[in-house]
């Protein structure tokens, strides 16, 4: 099958299952948005989404954060993974944006400049706070993209480049949410049925689906009790 032909059908799949994807992070601004997202790092969805309510309640603009201090926010936050260096970079970050303003800013360099925000949370921020064309790739993304041969690339950066050529600009925005929901739905990462798989059915590459099959084959290995 063609690249194009591909991509066109993945497209028209995952835009009949999810013509209006939500966003999964709950938030109330774009600023919560940032924080949400930056909490998520190695943390489920679920989990921040349990959590910031009461962060939120407590801080909800920049200038609120940077008045709750550190190690507020960490008590607020505590359940989430990685949570004193995350708390130690939204106090940072809120600090950060006061001293810009007061505002989020709809701009790359700023928001990549904040502590704690790399080029993924910025994606994010851009695309569903700001509707800036972008392609946030999380992990889900990132193992589709691959499992479906539309990116070979070993790299965040450059599975995003290839997604960007392959997607139209105008579904940037939603496609990526779309793959996100479609790979929790229907294609795990574990012990995936490739032929049932509405998309993989179609478009995994055969390596994918071999390598995938030898590596369920590999023998545990059984730590020895000290």
């Amino acid at each position: 099958m063609r690249r194009e032909e591909k991509v066109e059908r993945i497209g028209a799949i995952v835009e009949e299952l999810y013509p209006q994807p939500p966003i999964p992070l709950d938030h109330v601004n774009p600023y919560t948005l940032l924080v949400a997202v930056a909490l998520s790092a190695q943390t489920t969805d679920k989990k921040v989404n349990e959590i910031t309510p009461a962060l939120f309640a407590a801080a909800s603009t920049p200038a609120e954060m940077y008045a709750l201090g550190a190690e507020r926010i960490l008590e607020l936050i505590r359940e989430v993974g990685l949570a004193p260096t995350k708390a130690r970079n939204v106090w940072t970050a809120a600090g950060q944006i006061v001293d810009a303003g007061g505002e989020l800013k709809p701009d790359w360099e700023f928001l990549e400049g904040l502590a704690g925000v790399g080029h993924k949370t910025a994606s994010v921020v851009m695309a569903q706070a700001f509707d800036v064309p972008a392609f946030p790739v999380d992990t889900h993304i990132f193992r589709l993209a691959r499992r479906w041969g539309l990116s070979r690339a070993t790299t965040v950066e450059k599975v995003e480049a290839d997604l960007k050529k392959a997607f139209p600009r105008e579904t940037w925005n939603r496609r990526h949410l779309q793959i996100i929901y479609f790979g929790r739905e229907y294609c795990p990462a574990q012990r995936h049925v490739f032929a049932t798989c509405p998309i993989c059915s179609f478009a995994a590459t055969k390596a994918a689906e071999q390598a995938e099959l030898k590596a369920r084959k590999k023998p545990k290995v059984v730590a020895a009790k000290a």
